[in-house]
């Protein structure tokens, strides 16, 4: 491939990319080996697709912030490199897919100029931070997070606290105790609030999550001051580094350590941590993130437009009155998350002069546009109806959340995408009076691992399979009863009972009709679901999974004309754990050029950080010449001394431990800097040099 060559103004950024390519290079040359180059490209958004030889790429939007230019960038990108969709996800991201890895650099490249970023969109890292999308227009919220999210997104953003950690972290702020973030199923989850004395803080969910096995997040604290989110997170992030797991990626996420060492075990180490942080103190600039400037007033004959049912039903259920006066929100709906790019250009030529330059993505998959002024409402469904972005029943159970399951996840077993589109027409023509109902969710799933969130459902899809005749038939396992409480609270939603896919439009006519039928007066579906219990349900669907009377179209998975076969990849959320020992050594060499590069800057956290790196990875490789495996960082230094200081092997001035785990009993300045670096670098060439010289002989 021909070498690409970036003029960005960033130069951070620049020198990202042109690593990227870098190290495309290298991987066709078969100089890096394909999992540490999995790794390395997940951490820049480059996702392996279910299709062969392409890839799906991230764009991370912090809590789902996008302009209009932003958007018709990302719209011309796609257009260029992908296959024309745009795909909103649940973490308030853009996806595009059937992109050549050869291109991505220079996809990248074309981004940035416009302030976007693909860094850490995927792989072992923080994620994107995701907000309450009306942050900032909310009536009722106590004062705007979306300072406080930006400002996590950019601290941690390159930080090397976090670039190489045994999974990824997940964060939300929500915009009010609604808790429309689902702070209780992030790992870190935070929720506004004012104390008595008026002075602005959180209160804080720890380890929470979803994926096969959900887990709800504790309440660790009531109120934490403003200025202590950003040291508290970083304190968070290196006890996570340090004791998580990183061989099982199934038990790699921060849930798992709380399950392992109890959580008030998990939160010492984490206060055990502030002494090392970078900041003991962070003040948030609330300046990072200005309100849009609402747009000009229109002349009155431009905003004239019929009085229809329509666009009374659309008034009702998509638009709402911001705290700003005389200004409204306007939510648009959109089937399945997907946008073709002419349809995004179209939509920006149609809004552009009825709403202000600024799009939020929103959890279920949709769009939140703002600062409507009241006059222009009219003119504006007319136009969003022209181009189909005028449904009705945003966030209401025809407002159905999905992954996009066998269309191109490798870990996808049935296609939620087109049962997620079945389910919404089925409520539409059906129940045409729930489109006002936005208490009831329903989410689907193309696997257990709950990307479509179906574990926080009231009325949950996730793909799956049944053996009937000597066939594998498509199959959901229905999940009921989960959903967001409020204030930190939710509910994990029930394993009731899995029925073929093609039967999935029967569960939710027999639930929906068992509810309306069954529920007392002013009854929610939580109450009406824990008055009757799990089992009335099973009895209930109990029927649909017979599967002595299947049909030949039940073999046959929605949106497919083939007979159904089950064909998972593998996945890659995860990353993947590279236990090579020269690749690990490779690895501390670059570590050990990042921190003295981060030296040479004053950054003396960083290099410190990256210092800590240096010294794991090396023992880590070690190690492997020994076969010891260990699956922590922790157990890494452990087990060092234990098979290398504490039989002579290895001499140092005290044990390994001793020597690592400085790292959180000194301040980070630049005489520990200087020191801790030192160290380092004298270990990592005693350790190279005796690996080279036991493998010469």
């Amino acid at each position: 491939m021909q070498s690409f060559r970036t003029e960005l103004e960033n130069p951070v950024v620049e020198q990202d990319i042109i690593d990227l390519e870098k190290k495309i290079r290298l991987f066709r040359e078969g100089l890096i080996h394909d999992e540490k180059f999995r790794s390395l490209r997940l951490a820049r958004g480059i996702y392996g697709q279910r299709q062969p030889g392409v890839q799906m790429i991230r764009i991370k939007l912090p809590f789902g912030k996008v302009t209009f230019r932003q958007l018709l960038k990302i719209a011309d990108v796609a257009d260029e490199y992908g296959s024309g969709n745009l795909h909103l996800t649940t973490r308030q991201d853009i996806q595009m897919h059937y992109v050549s890895l050869d291109r991505t650099p220079e996809l990248w490249d074309q981004l940035e100029r416009d302030d976007i970023t693909l860094r850490e969109a995927c792989g072992n890292t923080v994620r994107n931070v995701t907000s309450s999308p009306d942050s900032g227009i909310n009536p009722e919220e106590p004062f705007d997070v979306s300072p406080y999210a930006h400002a996590v997104f950019s601290y941690f953003l390159r930080n090397p606290i976090c670039q190489e950690m045994g999974r990824k972290i997940k964060i939300s702020f929500s915009s009010t105790e609604k808790d429309t973030a689902f702070s209780y199923i992030h790992d870190l989850g935070f929720i506004p609030k004012i104390n008595e004395k008026g002075e602005r803080g959180f209160k804080v969910l720890f380890a929470g999550g979803l994926g096969a096995q959900p887990f709800l997040a504790h309440p660790v604290h009531e109120f934490l001051p403003e200025d202590q989110i950003i040291p508290y997170t970083e304190s968070v992030l290196r006890v996570f580094d340090r004791y998580g797991e990183r061989n099982n990626r199934n038990k790699a996420r921060l849930k798992y350590l709380v399950q392992k060492l109890g959580l008030d075990e998990v939160l010492r180490l984490v206060d055990e941590e502030r002494t090392a942080n970078k900041s003991k103190s962070f003040k948030i600039d609330l300046n990072t993130v200005p309100l849009p400037e609402p747009p000009p007033a229109l002349p009155a004959e431009a905003t004239e437009a019929e009085d229809t049912p329509a666009y009374q039903r659309w008034l009702a259920t998509n638009v709402f009155e911001q705290k700003q006066t005389g200004f409204y929100g306007v939510y648009i709906k959109v089937r399945i998350g997907d946008i073709r790019t002419f349809m995004a250009r179209e939509l920006v030529a149609a809004i552009q002069p009825y709403v202000a330059d600024e799009i939020r993505i929103t959890q279920n998959q949709g769009l939140l546009l703002k600062f409507v002024r009241k006059s222009a409402l009219p003119v504006l469904f007319e136009k969003l109806n022209a181009l189909g972005f005028a449904a009705p029943g945003f966030d209401s159970i025809a407002d159905i959340t999905t992954c996009p399951g066998t269309d191109t996840c490798n870990l996808g077993i049935s296609n939620s995408m087109s049962l997620a589109a079945t389910l919404e027409e089925l409520v539409y023509e059906e129940y045409p009076h729930l489109i006002y109902d936005k208490d009831i969710k329903v989410k689907i799933s193309g696997c257990m691992n709950s990307c479509g969130q179906h574990g926080l459902a009231h009325i949950g899809f996730h793909g799956s399979s049944v053996k009937a005749n000597g066939k594998v038939v498509p199959a959901v396992q229905v999940m009921l009863g989960g959903g967001t409480v409020g204030d930190g609270e939710g509910r994990v939603s029930e394993r009731v009972i899995k029925v073929p896919s093609k039967r999935a439009t029967s569960v939710l006519r027999v639930v929906l009709d068992d509810y309306h039928g069954k529920a007392e007066e002013g009854e929610t579906f939580h109450q009406y679901y824990d008055r009757l219990t799990k089992d009335h349900f099973y009895q209930l669907l109990k029927p649909l999974a017979d599967l002595t009377n299947l049909k030949d179209e039940e073999y046959v998975d929605w949106g497919h004309e083939e007979t159904f076969e089950t064909a998972i990849g593998v996945g890659e959320c995860a990353g993947v754990v590279i236990d090579l020992v020269a690749t690990l050594l490779l690895e501390g060499e670059e570590k050990l050029g990042w921190a003295r590069r981060s030296y040479e800057a004053g950054a003396w956290a960083d290099a410190i950080y990256h210092t800590y790196s240096v010294l794991v990875n090396t023992a880590k490789a070690l190690l492997l010449d020994k076969s010891v495996n260990s699956s922590t960082q922790a157990g890494v230094i452990r087990e060092f001394d234990a098979n290398y200081v504490d039989s002579g092997e290895v001499q140092l001035n005290g044990s390994f431990s001793d020597l690592v785990l400085q790292i959180n009993k000194n301040e980070p300045t630049e005489q520990f800097a200087t020191t801790y670096l030192e160290a380092a670098e004298r270990f990592y060439l005693e350790m190279k040099a005796k690996r080279e010289g036991a493998f010469q002989q």
